[in-house]
């Protein structure tokens, strides 16, 4: 990315599943602020600007008491001062400042107020210090006026299985509460009805360059054109794949096929070639793979066919086999 301002975030992730405004008359107030010092004294920060990306309507989420998502000034929020971790490691950090410029913040900061315009961190310094180095005005962040960091989480979850994120905003979204606010695998699991091996492929898609997520971010490459790249691991070959994908085309399975065979090249590279197949074959195995969530192959010979599922391991199979017959759902060992 050259020049210019940075680019705002295509979704706003964790900060989702918040509504974006302070309680009404809440009488809830910072456990660290001065005594009689009600939160409701401090004027609500700036509403967040929908042209920012794709948004969740308010009405859609349960309450979350204690907290709202706000952008407020970088300028605003303090380091916690207690924060034990004082150094951070420069290529990683400059690796966060490149994905802020290219697709925002999907990992908002949570914060409390210590005064009429001023914030102390509560989680996410880096994040908070890569956003500076970016030269963002303002911060997503959780503004949280309560101490209680287990009735905050699961009220996140309740509002994560009511969403309706697109695949980069989940993943950031499961990333933090895994991070941030304690949860476990199989919390997540349990609360929003996913299995472990579909939360950990969607947490994949957060080592996939910016520029690819960027992409996602924005529906351009679908979940499985982007779990397609996940094979490769050099970020330039992601992206000169990305662009591929949206100028010819090319379907998942027709993009797993390059990946497969190394033709990695520029656009100037042909296809592999492969088999004729009966038409609608390919959007067949396509559409069954973004619906089961793995790679599925569909062969067709002279006179009979076959169909591949991939499964990870006993969990995943039983996963794929309750959404291929439902009256599986029962507990049976496989």
């Amino acid at each position: 990315m050259s020049g210019g301002a940075p680019r705002r975030g295509l979704g706003r992730g964790l900060g989702s599943l918040i509504p974006t405004a302070a309680p009404v008359n809440s009488d809830v107030q910072d456990p660290d602020l001065s005594a009689g010092a009600p939160a409701s004294t401090f004027p609500d920060p700036e509403p967040v600007d929908s042209s920012s990306g794709p948004q969740i309507e308010d009405s859609t989420l349960a309450p979350v008491d204690g907290a709202f998502f706000a952008e407020i000034p970088v300028a605003q929020v303090k380091p916690n001062a207690v924060n034990p971790r004082t150094v951070f490691d420069e290529e990683a950090m400059a690796e966060l400042v490149h994905s802020i410029k290219e697709i925002g913040l999907l990992q908002p900061v949570v914060v409390r107020r210590t005064g009429p315009e001023s914030y102390e961190l509560v989680m996410g310094e880096r994040r908070w210090r890569a956003t500076q180095q970016a030269g963002l005005d303002t911060i997503p962040a959780i503004v949280r006026e309560t101490d209680d960091t287990d009735m905050l989480r699961d009220a996140l979850l309740e509002n994560l299985h009511r969403s309706d994120l697109n695949p980069l905003e989940e993943a950031a979204a499961y990333n933090q509460l895994l991070e941030d606010f304690g949860c476990t695998h199989d919390q997540l699991a349990q609360r929003i009805g996913r299995s472990r091996p579909q939360i950990s492929n969607t947490l994949r898609l957060l080592k996939l360059s910016p520029a690819v997520q960027r992409r996602v971010a924005a529906g351009v490459l679908s979940a499985g054109h982007a779990r397609a790249l996940l094979a490769v691991t050099e970020p330039e070959v992601q992206d000169r794949l990305a662009q591929r994908v949206v100028a010819e085309g090319i379907s998942v399975r027709g993009l797993e096929e390059i990946v497969a065979v190394g033709d990695v090249g520029g656009a100037t590279h042909r296809t592999p070639r492969a088999r004729p197949k009966a038409p609608g074959l390919t959007e067949l195995s396509d559409r069954l793979a973004d619906r089961l969530e793995t790679r599925v192959k569909v062969d067709l010979g002279k006179s009979k066919g076959k169909i591949t599922i991939e499964f990870a391991n006993t969990g995943d199979l039983q996963r794929i086999v309750d959404l291929i017959d439902p009256r599986n759902r029962a507990d049976r060992p496989i």
